[in-house]
């Protein structure tokens, strides 16, 4: 039987710090069938309300991202773009939206509203603030659909954004229950000492945001990357399985994709870089 692969989406938040750029990443509850335990972007599957045509009356933006998707329907892109910032809001508690007067929306409005505002609430909430989603705010940067030996599939968008400055991220203690804010390198580096858990799309993620140092530079990056459809492929042996990316010996180079990994074994729920005789590289 063929799993049917649903539309889902992911923001990568960015903020500057001390040390160079960092990214947010959210902790998924243990007890989540996909991913569990994992370190991952917030993001979650588009739901219908998502692609109600009412939200083109309350959003900024949204041709620059039909621009980055030709080959979607305008509803589909609006249900990307709409599912990243709602899941966003409910995962890590930061609203890509701005007031009347065109200022991020602020941490004291929101505080209260989290719990409230999911699914199609979350319409009633921009539309009785007058605040606007701002779809301008975030590149659509990669695609990337889960393989099919997977149980659950997901057909998911990444989009990149810099953090509101005074809002702040904090998990919903419910699917995401750990937080932190990362510099890329020092995130590959606790996942290669067991710390951390990062699925192969978050880690070639981590890995393409390594040379930045600042938001606006990954930004434009991200504008002018090319955006590939990748389904990673797999090789199965007894009771091993290795995930693969284009550019592995297995598998077709796509053009427009390039990773520095290409080559990861899942064991008890941890994803490990490995080279083709299946050695950590």
């Amino acid at each position: 039987m063929t799993t049917e692969v649903q539309p889902a989406s992911t923001v990568v938040l960015l903020r500057e710090a001390s040390a160079g750029l960092e990214v947010l990443l959210v902790r998924r509850h243990r007890a989540i069938a996909f991913m569990g335990g994992a370190h991952v972007f917030p993001g979650g599957r588009v739901e219908a309300a998502d692609c109600d045509a009412r939200w083109l009356t309350l959003a900024e933006g949204i041709q620059s991202a039909q621009a980055r998707m030709p080959d979607e329907a305008p509803a589909a892109v609006l249900g990307f773009c709409v599912a990243a910032m709602r899941e966003t809001f409910e995962e890590a508690g930061v609203l890509l939206a701005r007031t009347a007067a065109g200022r991020w929306v602020p941490q004291q409005d929101l505080a209260t509203q989290r719990e409230t505002a999911s699914g199609s609430r979350l319409f009633e909430l921009v539309q009785s603030r007058h605040w606007r989603l701002a779809i301008d705010g975030i590149t659509y940067f990669a695609h990337w659909v889960t393989p099919v030996i997977e149980s659950r599939r997901f057909d998911t968008r990444f989009f990149l954004a810099a953090a509101p400055a005074d809002q702040i991220a904090v998990h919903d203690a419910s699917e995401a229950v750990d937080s932190t804010w990362v510099r890329p390198a020092d995130a590959i580096a606790r996942c290669r000492n067991g710390e951390l858990a990062l699925p192969p799309p978050t880690w070639t993620t981590l890995r393409w945001l390594e040379p930045f140092q600042r938001v606006e530079a990954a930004m434009a990056w991200a504008r002018a990357k090319p955006v590939p459809r990748i389904e990673p492929g797999f090789i199965q042996r007894d009771d091993t399985r290795i995930v693969t990316l284009p550019g592995d010996p297995t598998m077709t180079m796509v053009r427009g994709f390039e990773a520095q990994e290409t080559r990861f074994l899942l064991s008890e729920g941890r994803w490990t870089p490995v080279v083709a005789d299946g050695d950590p590289s």
